[in-house]
């Protein structure tokens, strides 16, 4: 079974090329794990100098070796990091993978900008789980990828007593500029806020989130 370890580095400024570098450098280093992610959070989106590493896993003790590398090469380059072990839940796109297929060489390719929400229900994570999958996911799957803002690629719970007990990730491809302008800055519409939207239903679960705003570096693993 993959397991997913999620960190967000605070990196210090003026390495932030030399931490890249050092990830760049590893991606063939570790037999039990390969880096899928590496991603940058938007200048103007949140804290500066924020990354966001997603890895897979051939089980949880596969971590060991990674944490022990990046204590050393990446330690003194980076304020301080939040790790979390996370698995898929049920409906996720992404469950498996096999690492034997996950470049270790750096790519070459556009960046791709990604929407991370994390959110922390009221209700049961189960029952918010589900929420997710039986709602918002078909909703979002029904649209032309090409005129759709959002794309789920996975759904994340944590792990083996990782991270806050209730606590749910989205991992999203943003497809669409304009629509993601669209929603920066323009004002939600009292008709999708009504009762029987999605809006309205969601907020029976939960009404805290945390959205990030982040895109790939070009050498990324995956896109």
């Amino acid at each position: 079974m993959t397991v997913f370890l999620h960190e967000v580095h605070r990196v210090a400024g003026a390495a932030e090329d030399e931490f890249a570098d050092a990830y760049r450098s590893s991606l063939a280093t570790f037999a039990d794990s390969r880096l899928l992610y590496y991603c940058e959070q938007a200048h103007g989106s949140g804290p500066s100098y924020r990354i966001v590493t997603i890895r897979a896993l051939d089980g949880a003790a596969a971590a060991e070796p990674y944490l022990e590398w990046a204590a050393g090469a990446v330690g003194g380059l980076r304020y301080g990091t939040v790790s979390k072990l996370l698995l898929p839940v049920g409906w996720s796109p992404l469950q498996d993978v096999d690492l034997a297929a996950v470049p270790v060489e750096p790519q070459d390719h556009e960046p791709t900008l990604f929407m991370e929400d994390t959110g922390w229900p009221d209700s049961s994570l189960a029952d918010y789980v589900e929420f997710w999958g039986r709602d918002y996911f078909p909703m979002l799957a029904a649209q032309p990828l090409d005129k759709a803002l959002l794309e789920i690629q996975a759904c994340f719970v944590p792990a083996y007593g990782t991270g806050r007990r209730k606590e749910a990730i989205l991992w999203q491809r943003i497809h669409n500029l304009d629509r993601l302008l669209d929603l920066m800055v323009t004002e939600v519409p009292p008709e999708r806020k009504a009762a029987g939207t999605y809006m309205a239903t969601a907020l029976t679960y939960r009404d805290q989130w945390e959205s990030r705003l982040l895109r790939t570096a070009s050498w990324s693993p995956w896109s």
